[in-house]
């Protein structure tokens, strides 16, 4: 869970008013997935590795368009061909990067596929004609950030850490812009730990603090798979 919702929910020990204040405080950003099936792209010239047009090879696109308020698109086909139903349809994630107290988190269901619909067509992503059904799925504190409360975050470290039995690990628990790599190595040695009856967690704390860029380009500058 997040660690901000873990403290909150702390009854049986004394939780001191700064810790309290702190991680009640700590920011998060919000997620809406607005995912259409599409009988195709409309983007022109797309073609897929495959050679079949309608689709993209892609399976992340950022949107630059100032004029929509979707961030990034998924191209689901593109990470597995088993996610998809029907393997002549396209199956995209609309992105929305936003906060519960936005208007938007509020839009009834129907209300957002539309919206997604006219997004994708306005910037010629999609053909409104080629939509064939849609859902929407919210996810609330997705990203942690680094600002607010966060630069007082030691304060709920100490507190949480104390306690030898409990381990904070991932991207909620540990309020750390973790990869989904890094999520599951902080899991990993939490359990190293406690099979090694390792009371201390400076080795999670350890996960993600290097600097360098965890992707390679080749020599023709594409990105390589990360490391």
């Amino acid at each position: 869970m997040p660690v901000k919702d873990l403290v909150a929910a702390i009854k049986d020990v004394d939780v001191p008013a700064k810790v309290q204040e702190v991680a009640a405080a700590l920011p998060c950003g919000d997620f809406i997935t607005v995912g259409l099936v599409l009988k195709k792209l409309a983007i022109p010239g797309a073609v897929d590795r495959d050679g079949r047009a309608g689709s993209v090879p892609d399976n992340w696109i950022y949107i630059q368009e100032p004029d929509v308020l979707v961030g990034r698109l998924q191209v689901f086909n593109k990470w597995s061909p088993y996610l998809v139903n029907d393997s002549d349809t396209v199956w995209v994630g609309m992105e929305y990067f936003v906060q519960e107290r936005d208007e938007i988190w509020n839009n009834p269901d129907d209300e957002m596929v539309a919206f997604g619909v006219a997004e994708l067509a306005k910037i010629g992503i999609i053909d409104a004609a080629d939509f064939i059904e849609g859902t929407v799925l919210r996810v609330q504190k997705t990203y942690p950030a680094y600002f607010g409360a966060y630069r007082e975050f030691d304060v709920v470290r100490d507190f949480v850490d104390r306690f030898e039995n409990v381990f904070l690990a991932g991207r909620n628990g540990m309020h750390r812009y973790n990869n989904q790599d890094h999520s599951m190595l902080t899991a990993i040695a939490a359990v190293d730990n406690i099979i090694g009856g390792r009371t201390d967690k400076a080795n999670i704390w350890d996960v993600n603090v290097e600097q360098e860029y965890h992707e390679e380009k080749s020599s023709d500058g594409r990105p390589l798979q990360g490391r």
